[in-house]
């Protein structure tokens, strides 16, 4: 348990790690690339630890250097893992790594947490086995574990939903070089969290493949072709980023966060835009986007895209004046834990009305008090009441030590922020 002390506002200038989900996309494409590509800046987790280990089994050599990697590509030509690939509760690992099992010449078993095996991922099997691959979960649930008897990816056209995840079509897009025949994908519903999907679609343009797209409905991807390899420097992580701009505006204080900018392709940079109508002064900079938080009022947003930040913006809403409406967020039931439920029973116990209604999540704004918040082993939820501590004694968060999935080094990081509370806030 990690008992989280009230700050007064002050200025404070902070580093995150890169990007989970540019991390994750590069280290597939540097594995299935040709030659030897640097990854610099990529984040160092337990989720992306296991897509670079579950790589590395299948024929990838990855190759620490100071912060770089050095990986040596298998040119699409994977081999089989020794025995299961091992997932943990990655849920973009399982969903990623899903689709590049086609490209693996023989079987392979994909397997995670109990967790992990209660999320859906049978849109994408069955999209794969329409593309021409043996693909199934195993317990006929549409959940892992899944087995892939790969070598081939024969391709051509599939509708997908992608109702649930982005992720069904992110995976397909990141296979997609190495089908025989190529990949199109009509999309049947969604796409949900559409950021990731340009984050998908970049990684592939900066490793040399070439996406055609219609808008959100439709996507193809050449077959015969191949990943080149290159040097890829992986940008600061804004959904790590968003704790700390929340924190600015809890505490009314001024936080910039190095390597930030408002035009990046990552989803999560938008939660700036809704602090910015909650009443924070957003500001870019030389050195990364800053925020000063101000007097907070409601918010109505539609939070379809940015599931990551759906925990922070409800912690932020706790503080403001009124009734903030998050809309289209129904999907993160799926994620490490139900996260919606998790958000309610957390402001509950801080004396915050909150309240799911269909696909929506409501908060009443109000004074909350301290509480000791079951995390649910959820890491988002972990960093976000964190930030609830900054404004409030007596927040405790249980099982501290779940952030380790996406951000190891929070707590570090978090404890900065009492080293410059002496100084005043602009």
């Amino acid at each position: 348990m990690k008992e989280i002390r009230p700050l007064s506002p002050m200025r404070v200038a902070l580093s995150v790690p890169g990007s989970k989900s540019y991390t994750h996309r590069a280290f597939i494409a540097a594995a299935l690339a040709e030659g030897s590509s640097e990854i610099e800046g990529a984040l160092w987790s337990e989720d992306t630890r296991l897509t670079r280990e579950a790589l590395c089994g299948w024929g990838a050599r990855f190759t620490a250097r100071g912060p770089s990697w050095a990986v040596a590509g298998t040119a699409g030509r994977l081999v089989p893992a020794a025995g299961p690939v091992r997932l943990g509760n990655s849920g973009t690992s399982m969903r990623l790594l899903t689709a590049v099992a086609a490209l693996v010449a023989g079987e392979s078993l994909l397997v995670g947490s109990p967790r992990l095996e209660a999320r859906p991922v049978g849109e994408l099997v069955s999209a794969l086995a329409a593309l021409g691959v043996a693909a199934e979960c195993l317990r006929g649930n549409g959940c892992p574990p899944v087995r892939v008897c790969g070598g081939r990816l024969p391709g051509g056209r599939v509708r997908l939903d992608c109702s649930r995840s982005s992720q069904f079509l992110s995976a397909l897009l990141l296979a997609a070089p190495y089908s025989e025949r190529g990949i199109e994908i009509e999309v049947a519903r969604g796409p949900v969290s559409r950021p990731y999907l340009d984050i998908t679609v970049d990684v592939l343009k900066r490793f040399g493949v070439a996406v055609e797209r219609k808008g959100w409905e439709r996507f193809r991807v050449e077959g015969g072709g191949r990943y080149r390899a290159c040097r890829f420097a992986v940008e600061a992580d804004c959904s790590q980023a968003g704790y700390f701009w929340a924190a600015a505006a809890v505490t009314g204080s001024a936080v910039t966060v190095r390597g930030t900018r408002r035009d990046s392709l990552q989803g999560d940079v938008r939660l700036l835009d809704l602090l910015a109508a909650m009443g924070c002064r957003v500001e870019d900079g030389e050195g990364g986007v800053r925020v000063t938080g101000g007097e907070l009022h409601a918010v109505d947003a539609d939070l379809g895209d940015l599931p990551d930040a759906v925990p922070t913006l409800a912690v932020v809403a706790a503080y403001a004046r009124g009734e903030s409406r998050i809309r289209n967020v129904g999907h993160l039931r799926d994620k490490e834990s139900d996260r919606l439920a998790a958000v309610c029973e957390g402001l509950s116990r801080m004396g915050i009305r909150a309240r799911v209604e269909g696909s929506e999540l409501r908060v009443t704004g109000g004074r909350p008090r301290g509480a000791a918040i079951d995390c649910h082993d959820d890491h988002r939820i972990a960093m976000s009441f964190a930030v609830a501590g900054l404004g409030t004694p007596g927040v405790r968060i249980l099982d501290e030590a779940c952030v380790a999935k996406s951000f190891p080094g929070f707590w570090g990081v978090f404890e900065e922020l009492y080293g410059c509370a002496a100084a005043p806030s602009a």
